[in-house]
């Protein structure tokens, strides 16, 4: 069986044996959010995305890797309860968007924003700010090697039917303007989505419908 994406709390993390990079998901929580662990097997040194909650879970999932940085893609508190546990335990620094700073349970060592970059033992991952869930929301971009393909942690901004949950009209299109101009607008159909909440997706399975979310407003 390869990685399919599809955890379930409680439940193993999938693994994704990427060349060049290992992909870790787990989900945690009542509110099942899913936490990525990136990690470089050639340095061993890694990045963890959202520090959702179930520090435990989270110490299990981590293992051995040597965590330098852990990425909260933005404020809302059920993606950082597990921050203050995790910095503890691994000493890594702490990256989220300024706008967003605020809503977390421990100091932002580093901010970003778009266009920043973030290093995982030998590779960059990009910084795509989207704004409209939250004003700091941010995605990471790995373009990975030959045979790596194009992988994207879209935290609640994009998941499988469409964009994340908005409370105007006008953060719902800030929100899909960015995801039409700085997502599928300038990625492959091919880029791997990895959400903060449930399935993986790709942007050629949702492309099709962005006229659709656009029309029912959500």
């Amino acid at each position: 069986m390869g990685y399919t994406g599809d955890v379930q709390v409680g439940g193993p993390a999938d693994v994704r044996e990427l060349p060049g990079l290992t992909i870790s998901k787990l989900a945690v929580s009542e509110m099942a959010n899913n936490a990525y662990l990136l990690r470089d097997p050639q340095t061993g040194e890694a990045l963890l995305v959202d520090a959702a909650a179930e520090p435990e879970a989270l110490r299990a999932l981590i293992g051995d890797a040597d965590v330098r940085t852990v990425v909260t893609t933005h404020g809302h508190w059920d993606h950082h309860r597990a921050l203050p546990q995790v910095v503890e335990m691994t000493g890594a620094v702490t990256v989220a968007h300024p706008a967003d700073a605020d809503e977390l349970p421990v100091p932002v060592q580093r901010p970003v924003v778009h266009g920043d970059t973030v290093r995982v033992g030998g590779h960059t991952l990009e910084v795509i700010h989207l704004r409209g869930h939250t004003p700091g929301s941010i995605a990471l971009l790995w373009r990975g090697p030959e045979g790596a393909g194009t992988h994207l942690f879209t935290g609640d901004s994009l998941f499988p039917g469409g964009p994340g949950r908005t409370t105007t009209p006008e953060d719902f299109r800030s929100l899909m303007d960015d995801l039409e101009e700085r997502i599928f607008g300038a990625l492959p159909d091919d880029a791997w989505v990895y959400p903060g909440h449930g399935k993986d997706t790709t942007l050629g399975v949702e492309r099709p419908h962005l006229g659709e979310w656009r029309a029912r407003g959500w």
